[in-house]
């Protein structure tokens, strides 16, 4: 009876050394002390190394608990009420139930903060690593090398040796003689006649080695495996070779602009770029036109969820656990970071392989697939631009901020200032799933001008123009609409003298105001000709005006004119049309 009532004031003594911590731990608001929430209190366990916890008892316990071992049996003594005595500050209801379960709540809370916060450092670096240069994978580095592999030796080592020969043993009998000696001397010298027969012995021992190593090689087995292995090593020498021989195939496709060997080249570069980070796949696309040189890539982004929605968690004054969620705005520049690095990588992997010049330009569109196609974000580089698209040094993990103007800081991020000095456009609400219109599509290899990119489009003009005879081609104004330029031609060609370019793609007929203002340019630019090209029509007011002698310097081009002007000067079908 003495020992049941002993261990029952342990238990209930346990209890109370519970209440004393707990105590401690929330500065006693549940014990009669402070009046703050629980969730106002900083847990001792979760405080740094250091740090004093709130509340009367002292809880940082080397052993695990309170009190030593012989402590613990004095402090199970019941007093006369039948209760536990307990620690010094721990009061009588201690054990209650909801303090061991807001205790529990505590430690949970911890540990779900803790892992968002791993969640943080994971894109963190993920950032950083999208921002480390991408490695060249033009044809050179794709060449193969053949090293021949040697056959693995057995004891047939020695099967390819000449047989032993007496002369290589037979000891020197041509040793120094003394005057007046013959030269049968020698032979009678005793220490000559051991050494003859040390040397007799050695070259029956080495003529038996080499004949039971023939015997071994003339093994059946053995020469199979050799022969086998002979046959392995000319099929990996004209695997090698013919590789190689398609490799020079595919780059002379590749030099003379055919599509497939182009997008070929490219996709591969942008699968090794992918490579480098496993964890985040983000396939692209490439489409060739080699009416403007240019390569159209389509980059699948990541889902929006891969960026942590929440900051942490708190423990509510009614013990609730409750999620802290993040700003949106910061959640929407860490994708917006992630992003323009991701298209930044891609297009340095074009950059990098095409070695031999052949892209002019390169359009990148970034697509979020899920639920529906969205472009978050455009970019239309062109040749010097895709130059500037590297990183001057990787990105460090973004540290906490005292001030959380978020997109201030996305604005100031260096892959999003880069895109936007190649003039791309991002989307200001990724989750909001805020699209912009796409620079160009990757549609057909020989587009209509409609689905050209500015880029495409000012060069399509240039080639067209360049080729009918005008040189010193400056583009003074582009846009998504059309593009002013100016170029002089020689004399005796289709366009001598000094010209102003206007050519348009807007939806509409043009007008005898944009006839007149082209005028105006032609008499600032001190040029004799101007020259309006449109992929669809004049209206007769404009038609009528050209007709007269102030306006005869203005030549018109319609959507026929044009298409017969790419007819004639790049031998491609053009389709023309409005945007």
């Amino acid at each position: 009876m003495q020992d049941s009532t002993k261990r029952q004031s342990a238990v209930e003594g346990a209890f109370g050394r519970r209440a004393g911590f707990l105590a401690s731990v929330f500065g006693g608001s549940t014990f009669g002390g402070s009046t703050d929430g629980p969730d106002q209190v900083t847990p001792t366990a979760f405080q740094p190394a250091g740090a004093s916890a709130a509340g009367p008892s002292r809880i940082d316990w080397p052993d695990g608990g309170p009190h030593s071992s012989a402590d613990t049996d004095a402090d199970t003594e019941p007093d006369t009420d039948g209760h536990q005595a307990g620690e010094a500050g721990a009061e009588p209801d201690g054990h209650d139930p909801a303090v061991a379960a807001l205790g529990r709540a505590a430690e949970l809370t911890h540990h779900r903060t803790a892992t968002v916060r791993a969640e943080q450092q994971r894109l963190a670096g993920l950032l950083a690593r999208l921002a480390l240069p991408v490695s060249a994978m033009d044809f050179e580095s794709q060449r193969r090398n053949y090293e021949p592999r040697p056959y693995p030796e057995g004891p047939s080592a020695g099967a390819g040796t000449r047989e032993p020969r007496w002369t290589d043993f037979e000891p020197a009998a041509s040793a120094v003689q003394e005057p007046g000696s013959n030269g049968s001397s020698r032979l009678l010298d005793s220490g000559y006649q051991r050494e003859l027969a040390q040397a007799r012995l050695a070259h029956q021992r080495a003529l038996r080695q080499w004949r039971t190593e023939r015997a071994v090689a003339a093994d059946p087995a053995e020469a199979a495996a050799r022969l086998a292995h002979e046959e392995a090593e000319q099929g990996r020498a004209r695997a090698v070779r013919e590789y190689n021989d398609s490799l020079e195939e595919c780059r002379r496709a590749y030099r003379e602009g055919e599509p497939a060997a182009v997008e070929s080249l490219l996709e591969r570069a942008l699968a090794a770029a992918e490579a480098a980070t496993p964890e985040l796949p983000a396939a692209c696309r490439a489409v060739f036109r080699p009416l403007t040189r240019t390569a159209v890539l389509d980059l699948d982004l990541p889902p929006l969820g891969l960026v942590p929605s929440l900051d942490g968690y708190r423990l509510t004054a009614e013990g609730e656990i409750s999620p802290v969620p993040r700003p949106p705005a910061d959640r929407a520049a860490d994708y917006l970071r992630l992003v323009a690095r991701l298209a930044l990588r891609a297009l340095q992997a074009a950059d990098a392989v095409d070695t031999d010049g052949m892209l002019a330009g390169v359009v990148l569109n970034g697509w979020l697939r899920e639920p529906e196609a969205t472009c978050l974000l455009t970019v239309d580089a062109d040749r010097d631009a895709l130059a500037r698209t590297r990183l001057v040094e990787p990105v460090a993990p973004d540290e906490e901020e005292a001030d959380p103007g978020v997109y201030a800081a996305a604005e100031q991020d260096e892959a999003l200032v880069r895109l936007r000095g190649l003039g791309a456009a991002v989307s200001p609400d990724p989750y909001a799933r805020a699209e912009v219109r796409p620079c160009a599509t990757a549609g057909a290899a020989v587009p209509a001008v409609a689905d050209l990119s500015p880029g495409e489009f000012a060069v399509l003009v240039r080639e067209v123009l360049t080729r009918g005879g005008l040189r010193d081609w400056s583009v003074r104004l582009r846009g998504h609409s059309g593009l002013v330029a100016t170029g002089t031609g020689a004399p005796g060609s289709a366009l001598p003298g000094r010209w102003v370019v206007c050519a348009s793609r807007r939806p509409g007929q043009v007008g005898a105001t944009e006839v007149r203002t082209l005028a105006e340019a032609v008499a600032e630019e001190s040029a004799g000709h101007g020259l309006w090209l449109s992929t669809g029509g004049f209206t007769e007011e404009a038609l009528d005006l050209t007709d007269t002698a102030e306006y005869r310097q203005i030549h018109l081009a319609d959507g026929e004119g044009f298409r017969a002007l790419a007819e004639t000067h790049l031998g491609l079908p053009l389709a023309t049309g409005t945007v």
